[in-house]
């Protein structure tokens, strides 16, 4: 068998292959976003049922990204990714063909768990696929999935669906999946399996070694801080801007612009990190960038609170400057994700527990994304605008810059470990 350990010059190829998976694995959660008012229009799909729609994704990742993590460890990481493209080129088909709000609820479920097939291995992939002073700058590439995926659907799913009709956008992407999936197959080195090594070791061992260790635990809470108030926000922008009086094409466009500059973020995290900046530090940058950005967003600048009726009056004043602060709170808050995913590698008890921590921290992100806006959204009834979503970033801010302090704590104690 091939060795794992790639050669100096090998070709990054195969580890863009990898990350344009994770692109097209997300491009299936984020396809939502565009399709939710047709589809409740010609579905007639409930608000409870678009709720539904739209956290059952979050869901899989809460109860099931742990598990996803440990049989990708157990049966390989090419394998594991593999089925995930194939379960979401199924899903996607069929769901495509629905008519049914239950039925296509149902293939969102599998769409979910694909989607954490496809993305809680391939960090430990790309570790295999590059040469360790090119594993940061690849891993904060690989950061940008979601942003970039969620960009491309926001930008090109209305238009797909205004020519096509909503199936032809599922129908699509489960033609990438599939496509993927050959390129998968074809281009990836079939020496990259951790097959071996994992299968001697206990699935509850490695359960028990990624649980009992600090590092696993503390990249996964600083994910559930970083993704809880990035989905809030970004989440949110389109009503937020719709009920300030901007057109839906404006609301679109700068809500995918907020979106895609969190990739910006995610790649020069593994930039930086390729230029020995400590990790620790990027996080101390990240969330502090995203508390203070978010509160000169939000907080009102005029009117008293208590004549704060909507978020018009909050926006009103300053609207290019609080948008320039969006912009940087997801740019900056980019470096968090980028700078967790080499974490994953480097804190992981050991090596063939890569991908369960990753599903570990998979879990946690979900847990964020779930809680994230209905905490916001309770937030803003409560007092009737918008003006308070600061105070719930901060708080997440706050919290992710003390784990990030035990984190570099946690790294050093790695590196003494190491040099003993």
């Amino acid at each position: 068998m091939r060795s794992a350990a790639p050669q100096a010059d090998q070709s990054v190829v195969p580890a863009a292959i990898v990350i344009l998976a994770g692109v097209s694995a997300a491009l299936h959660v984020a396809k939502l976003f565009p399709a939710l008012p047709v589809l409740r229009e010609l579905l007639q799909i409930s608000l409870l049922q678009a709720g539904f729609l739209v956290a059952v994704v979050q869901l899989a990742g809460m109860t099931l990204g742990l598990a996803v993590g440990l049989l990708a460890d157990g049966i390989g990481l090419k394998r594991c990714m593999m089925t995930g493209l194939t379960l979401l080129f199924s899903a996607s088909a069929f769901g495509g063909c629905t008519d049914s709000a239950a039925t296509l609820l149902a293939f969102r479920v599998v769409e979910g768990a694909g989607f954490l097939l496809v993305c809680t291995p391939a960090p430990a992939l790309i570790r295999q696929l590059v040469v360790p002073r090119r594993l940061g700058s690849v891993l904060g590439v690989w950061g940008t999935y979601m942003p970039l995926a969620t960009t491309l659907a926001l930008l090109f799913g209305p238009l797909v669906i205004l020519l096509a009709g909503w199936q032809s956008l599922w129908w699509g992407l489960s033609v990438v999946s599939f496509a993927m999936a050959l390129l998968l197959w074809r281009m990836v080195p079939a020496g990259t399996s951790n097959v071996g090594n994992a299968m001697q070791i206990k699935w509850t061992l490695r359960l028990h070694q990624t649980l009992t260790a600090r590092g696993p635990w503390l990249i996964a809470l600083s994910f559930a801080m970083y993704s809880g108030q990035w989905i809030a926000v970004v989440g949110f922008l389109p009503s937020i801007y719709a009920q300030a009086g901007f057109s839906s094409t404006s609301t679109a466009w700068l809500t995918a612009l907020a979106a895609a500059v969190n990739a910006i973020g995610n790649v020069a995290s593994g930039r930086l990190l390729s230029r020995n900046l400590q990790p620790q530090s990027l996080l101390y940058v990240g969330f502090c960038v995203m508390g203070l950005t978010a509160f000169v967003a939000f907080v009102p600048f005029s009117a008293p609170l208590a004549a704060q009726q909507n978020f018009a009056d909050t926006f009103g004043p300053i609207p290019i400057v609080r948008y320039v602060a969006i912009l940087l709170f997801s740019l900056v808050g980019g470096l968090i994700p980028g700078t967790l995913f080499s974490l994953s590698v480097a804190l992981a008890p050991g090596k063939d527990t890569v991908s369960t921590t990753v599903g570990w921290m998979q879990q946690w992100s979900a847990f964020g994304q779930f809680s994230g806006p209905p905490l916001v959204a309770w937030v803003a009834s409560r007092a009737g605008g918008w003006q308070w979503t600061w105070l719930v970033t901060s708080t997440c801010a706050i919290l992710g810059l003390c784990l990030a302090r035990h984190i570099g704590k946690q790294i050093q104690r790695t590196k003494d470990a190491t040099a003993i």
